[in-house]
This record gives C-alpha cells, structure tokens and sequence, in this order.
C-alpha cells in the first residue's frame, strides 16, 4: 500500500510541558471521509490516495495516530469579549508538525477530537456543520490571497453530539504555520515563570521571524513582527469585506494567519457597524471595530513581552508603547495600498484616501453591496443597485475618473489590477446555509459547487454569475454562531 506520506516533527512538544497537556485523540465508533483537499495534501509532501484508505481516515478522526506524531492540547489563555480567563485545546489536538519536501513546517491539528484537561466541561466534541463552515470559509480566504489556516480533512464520527438539538459529529483536520496565539504569550506570562517565557519568545522567534535573533533587542523585534503581520492581515479582511465575529485574544495567530472561523461572515451590505454573531451583542467585533480591536490585543501581547524586552520595566513598557503606536499607520499603509488597486490606482495621490472614503460612504448610504459594487466598478458595467442611479455617484465617478486620468498606466492595465483586487465571488452566506444544510442531510454536491465558484474568485468568469447574486431579501437579520 502507498503510504501517505506523513513526515513529523515535534518542535513544540519540546517546550517545557507546562504549555501542553500530552494526550491521544478519543476513537469515535464509524469515521467516514466527509471532503479531502487534494491540492492541500498535495502541497504538504502527502499521497492523497493514500488519505482517503481506512488508516488515514482513522488518523483524521483521531482513532489512530501517526508514526513520529506526539499528540497534545496546548495551553493559553485569553480576553475574551474583553475578560480574561485560562483557557487551553478543549476540543482540538495538535499531532504534531509536518516537515514538506521544501523544508517547510505546519501544525496538524484534529479539532473535535474529544475532551482534553483544558476543556472546562464541555465535550470536546464538534459537529459536521460547523466544521464544513471551517472548511468552505478558509478555502475561500486562501483564495482570496488572505493568509489563513487551512483544512485538510472532515470526517464524520458515526456518533451524534448534542447541542440545542441532536446533530451528526466530525472532527476538522487543520493546517496551520503554528497556534501559537496572544493567548499563549498570556498564559506563560500570567501563570508561567520568566524563563518559560522567554522559551516560548525564542521558540516563536525560531518558527516566524528568524531574522530577529540578529537584531539587537530580538523581542522588540518579534513584537513589531507581529504587529506588521497583523497590520497586512486585517487590511485584507477590510478590503474583502470578511467579519471574524470572535476576536478574542486566542483567536490571533502570531504567524499573521487568520484563526477559528466560528462565527465569521461576508458583509453583503456595507455597514461598518455590521455584526453577524449571535453572542457580540455589544458589537465588540463589528467589521468598522476590528482594526481597532487588532491594536487592542496586539498592546495585550506587547503586555506579555515586557519582562523580555528591557531590565528596567518602565524603558520596557516605552519600547512596547512606541512598537503599538506603530500599528495605525502600518495598517491604513496597508489599507490604502489596497484601496488603491481596487480603484486602478497605481500611483499615490494625498486623496486616495478620501476619494475610497467618500465611496464607502455613499455605498452605506444607498445600501449598496460591498463586493457587487467594487465588481462592477471593475467591468465597468451598471448594477441594478439604487447607488448608481444617484447624482452624488455620478459625481464621486468623475472625480474618479480625473484621477485614474492622472497615472501613467493605461486603462486596459489599471483594468487588470482591479481585477486582481476585487473578487467576482465571496462565500456569500446565503450560499454557504444552502451548502451546509444539504452536506448535513447527505448531499455534498452542493457544496463541492460551491467550492469550486470559490477557487478561482478574480476570473470574472460567466460561470461564477449565480454565486455573486445576493440573497433574497428578508426581514430576518443573518446571525452566525460559534458551532462549539
């Protein structure tokens, strides 16, 4: 039989094991392959015939576990909704990491694969829904050119998981460059000794920013690498219109990937007061809050590296206030520059900035869609929004039009950059209920559709026309939930 290919390492699992609890996954009764990624596994050195047998199913679902794996649920802490608390894997475990034929390493993480010490009551559990909703959405953002986790597998566990109502089990398998999160910084500078920060600080320099051990401070360095990383991150969520609905400190990956796709949505409507999550009554993570909110939890992790980066603290708390204050201007640097390409725009002019706002602002006031509007702005072509039909449009066009008059690059060449910048398709979540529901009752042709519109989403093409269509209009606002 072909081997799969599995290639692990277990770099993390040689931190001092106060930052994990070492465990095996819990069996479940009848795992069945729900949807693989062929390209994923391709890219990580893995036989994808060679995943779909019985014992690699058996690993996706936590039966088995891989040789050179060393399983275990890592521990951190977090704010959450702005409160802290202890938490840890409560349902997720990481076997370790894959080494791939170029050298390149990523956790492989099974999520729902049972109760862990970190699970705080719950049962460790996950059900296929939410876990389909993972995969279709962290797809779509790799696609979109947003660094992202990945999933490699879902397979369902042939036994049932309660929780308003009985629902099919499954366990994710996920991908990622590693999960370590603020929340781990927290935890080890919380309730873990100097020096077990300044391993876990060195280990995550080593895996994201090599480079740092150079510099003359390498925690000041980490921490702005961070603070870019993030800056870059959250721009691309802006640009595409995607609310995360959880930003909680352990829901920001320091390698600068968007984590745990929960309650997350695409804004069809632009409102930067837009909320999707059933449990952010307070609009905490609202779309217009979440570069703030990234500033927030990025001066929380700059908190956690204080004891590092100066022997006086007071000179260590200044260095770490002056690498926050950095934050605004790196991400409306990256902002614009998005901004910009969405427009045409290939050089810089001191209004870019109000031209894209005043914009965004008309779209909120006629309702138009988000995504619709760039798309047609790109093809040049009249939606049937109320936005185009309006003077104050027809005034903020020309204005646009002087300005892409006043570039270099032709007009066929400022074409093509919008294309490469605003997508034909999002996952609407229209569509992405619709998928979930039939994959749920059996039905994964809807979904793989639905996958395939998502692939390639900046080719325009005839074929992706019905999943850039909006939902029916209902009175019904769209709530999301976290699926745990």
């Amino acid at each position: 039989m072909t081997e799969p290919g599995w290639n692990f390492d277990n770099s993390y699992a040689r931190l001092p094991d106060s930052f994990y609890a070492s465990l095996n996954p819990s069996a479940v009764r009848s795992p069945a392959l729900v949807v693989l990624n062929e390209p994923l596994a391709k890219s990580l050195g893995l036989n994808a015939e060679a995943l779909r047998s019985e014992e690699s199913i058996a690993v996706f679902a936590g039966n088995r576990v891989p040789e050179g794996a060393s399983p275990l649920a890592q521990a951190y802490a977090a704010h959450q909704f702005g409160h802290f608390t202890m938490l840890g894997d409560g349902r997720a475990i990481l076997l370790g990491e894959q080494i791939t034929p170029q050298g390149r390493r990523f956790d492989v993480q099974l999520k729902g694969s049972g109760r862990t010490p970190y699970s705080r009551g719950g049962d460790g559990r996950a059900a296929l829904g939410p876990m389909l909703r993972e995969y279709i959405i962290s797809e779509a953002m790799h696609a979109l050119g947003i660094p992202t986790t990945r999933s490699l597998a879902v397979v369902t566990t042939g036994e049932a998981v309660y929780r308003e109502t009985e629902l099919p089990g499954a366990v994710l398998t996920r991908v990622a460059a590693s999960h370590i999160r603020v929340g781990t910084f927290q935890y080890a500078a919380n309730f873990r000794s100097k020096d077990e920060l300044r391993l876990l600080a060195d280990y995550t320099i080593q895996r994201h920013d090599p480079g740092a051990k150079d510099e003359e401070n390498p925690y000041l360095a980490l921490l702005r690498g961070v603070i870019r990383r993030q800056a870059a991150l959250i721009a691309k969520w802006q640009l595409v219109g995607f609310i995360h609905g959880v930003m909680n400190t352990d829901n920001m990956a320091l390698s600068g990937e968007t984590i745990d796709y929960g309650p997350c949505a695409f804004m069809d409507t632009y409102d930067p007061s837009t909320v999707f999550s059933s449990i952010d009554r307070n609009e905490r993570y609202a779309y217009g809050n979440q570069p703030g909110i990234a500033a927030w939890n990025l001066a929380r992790f700059a908190e956690t590296l204080v004891p590092l980066l100066h022997g006086e603290e007071d000179e260590a708390v200044k260095l770490a206030q002056a690498a926050i204050e950095e934050f605004p201007a790196s991400y409306r640097n990256e902002w614009l520059s998005g901004i910009r390409a969405k427009l045409g725009l290939s050089n810089e002019e001191d209004q870019d900035d109000s031209l894209a706002i005043d914009l965004l602002e008309l779209m909120q006031k006629y309702q138009a869609d988000y995504t619709r509007t760039f798309a047609a702005l790109t093809l040049d072509t009249v939606d049937n929004a109320i936005l185009f039909e309006t003077e104050d449009f027809a005034a903020w066009k020309r204005r646009w039009q002087d300005r892409r008059g006043r570039q270099a690059e032709s007009e066929s060449d400022s074409r093509e950059r919008m294309k490469r910048s605003n997508p034909a398709v999002i996952p609407r979540n229209h569509r992405v209920e619709e998928a979930l529901e039939a994959a749920v009752e059996g039905d994964l042709s809807v979904m793989g559709r639905l996958l395939k519109a998502l692939a390639d989403p900046y080719s325009h093409s005839p074929e992706q026309a019905e999943y850039a269509e909006l939902p029916k209009p209902t009175s019904r606002p769209y709530r999301t939930f976290c699926g745990t």
